[in-house]
C-alpha cells in the first residue's frame, strides 16, 4: 500500500492515518523526525490491515460452520449466543465464555486449512459443555477425527500449546 505523509504545523503531538483510494494517508506534526514517525506509521498500518482482514471475514459463515459441527459431533444439543471472528487474539486461536455463550475465533485461522479451523471450532464448542481441559473435555474434542492432525499442524507452525 502506498503511504503518503502530510506534515502539519497545526499538529502538536498526534499522528493519524486513514486509507483513501488505496493510499494510506498519514497526518503528522511537522516537527516529528522520520525516525520517530516510522514506528508510529508501522503500528497504524498494522492496525489498519488487521481491521481490513477482520472486515473481510464472514461471521455468518463461521456461525453456519459451528452449527454443522454441532450437529455432527454434539448431536445438535449445544446452544450459544454468538460465534464470530475477532482480530484481537494474538496468543490464542479461539476463546469461549460458556456463561455468556460466546465463542470468538482468531482471524489468523482464516488463512489455515479448513480441518484446522474446524478443530478449533470443535475445541471451543466443547467448552460450552466442559470449561476446563480435563479428560472429559478431551473426550468431547477427540470426537473430531482430525484433532491429532490439526494439533500437529498447529504445533509445527509453533502455535499449539503441547501441554494443554
Amino acid at each position: 500500500m502506498e503511504i503518503k505523509i502530510i506534515r502539519s504545523q497545526q499538529r502538536a503531538k498526534t499522528v493519524s492515518a486513514r486509507a483513501i483510494d488505496g493510499v494510506f494517508v498519514v497526518q503528522a506534526p511537522a516537527h516529528m523526525s522520520d525516525a520517530d514517525l516510522q514506528p508510529v506509521i508501522d503500528k497504524l498500518l498494522q492496525r489498519h490491515q488487521k481491521r481490513q482482514a477482520k472486515n473481510a471475514l464472514d461471521d455468518a459463515g463461521l456461525e453456519q460452520r459451528a452449527r454443522e459441527l454441532n450437529r455432527q459431533y454434539f448431536g445438535g444439543k449445544l446452544q450459544w449466543q454468538s460465534v464470530r471472528w475477532v482480530s484481537n487474539q494474538n496468543s490464542r486461536h479461539g476463546s469461549c465464555t460458556p456463561s455468556q455463550g460466546t465463542i470468538r475465533i482468531s482471524h489468523r485461522l482464516a488463512a489455515m486449512p479448513a480441518f484446522v479451523r474446524d478443530y478449533v471450532l470443535v475445541h471451543e464448542l466443547a467448552h460450552l459443555l466442559e470449561a476446563n481441559h480435563g479428560p472429559r473435555f478431551w473426550r468431547l474434542v477427540n470426537q473430531y477425527p482430525r484433532t491429532e492432525r490439526a494439533r500437529g499442524y498447529l504445533m509445527a507452525a509453533g502455535l499449539e500449546n503441547v501441554e494443554e
